[in-house]
């Protein structure tokens, strides 16, 4: 057998207190359950990809082709957009692939540790791309005479966003397995998570995932926010307001309701999944959460998770 199979089955054994390799297929008992659904969640992700790429698309076409719409903001929303792309056009049809193939991960050994990498750099890059905006966003309010930033200064803060994403979602990938239970018997190809005799340092990357896919955005918005109330206090003279201030604030407004609304969809599409992982990750001998609906719940919160890219483009 195969040194990384014996490896990987043993610490699988070691972590259940299994007797032997089979019980390997626990986390996959539910997949008759899962294939009852299959003629529902296939359309449902077909259309998700459809409708992100298709908006994600026109979105970036716009920002790059107008050059009115050349500034900071809109480069860190075609930031946030091509991850969005990104994630729709390769982590979606893949993951949904292996979900509902019954002879497991069919795309190598090497997509097996990319799109983890890529779904959780996507992740990262949707909240960092929030945090850039809601930044500008008050710098914008609170310097309103001071020089924007460059555009060659909106592509180093966009790859450096993307740098950090990928470093923040290593360690998912590095400790990705891509086992081949064929030579055992077992028609079945596995691509999944073995954190062997790391277990502790899993459910702290879990909680570190969810505090940050949430507290780095919405503490960046409620900050940003209340930066921008308590300026506009201070500043704001005192007399009825011109016709021009009104119309200026009521832009702000504007601005600000549509960057709290993607914050809110983009945190209450993965909200479930975020959730489901950590329990999984508490919960390895399936007391909480019954194993045969576990793959039912996992694709009904990963399709949540994945139709976040299809909100922004139309907020």
């Amino acid at each position: 057998m195969d040194p990384l199979l014996e490896q990987v089955l043993a610490g699988f054994n070691t972590t259940l207190g299994a007797s032997n390799w089979t019980d390997l297929l626990d986390k996959f008992s539910g997949t008759q359950l899962l294939f009852r659904f299959k003629p529902l969640f296939i359309p449902l992700y077909a259309l998700v990809v459809v409708v992100a790429g298709v908006g994600n698309s026109f979105l970036l076409a716009c920002i790059l082709t107008d050059k009115k719409l050349h500034n900071a903001t809109n480069f860190f929303i075609g930031n946030l957009a091509a991850g969005d792309l990104l994630m729709c056009l390769s982590c979606v049809p893949l993951t949904a692939s292996y979900a509902f193939d019954a002879s497991g991960w069919a795309f190598g050994r090497p997509m097996c540790h990319l799109i983890p990498l890529l779904q959780g750099a996507t992740v990262f890059t949707s909240v960092l791309s929030l945090t850039a905006i809601a930044m500008d966003r008050y710098v914008v309010v609170a310097y309103p005479v001071r020089r924007r930033i460059s555009v060659w200064g909106c592509v180093a803060v966009a790859l450096g966003v993307w740098a950090v994403s990928l470093a923040l979602a290593a360690p998912p990938s590095l400790h990705t397995r891509y086992v081949d239970l064929r030579p055992s018997g077992m028609e079945l190809v596995v691509c999944e998570e073995f954190w062997l005799g790391a277990e502790r340092q899993r459910l702290l990357y879990s909680c570190f995932f969810l505090l940050a896919s949430y507290m780095i955005p919405l503490l960046s918005v409620s900050i940003s926010y209340c930066a921008i109330s308590v300026h506009l206090r201070k500043h704001t003279l005192p007399g009825e307001p011109s016709h021009s201030q009104q119309r200026w604030s009521k832009q702000r407004r504007k601005t600000f309701s549509l960057l709290v609304a993607s914050v809110l969809a983009f945190a209450l599409c993965w909200l479930p999944l975020q959730v489901l992982n950590l329990l999984l990750d508490l919960d390895s001998d399936f007391q909480i959460v019954d194993k045969h609906y576990v793959n039912v719940l996992q694709v009904s919160c990963h399709l949540i998770a994945m139709s976040s890219a299809c909100y922004n483009p139309f907020i």
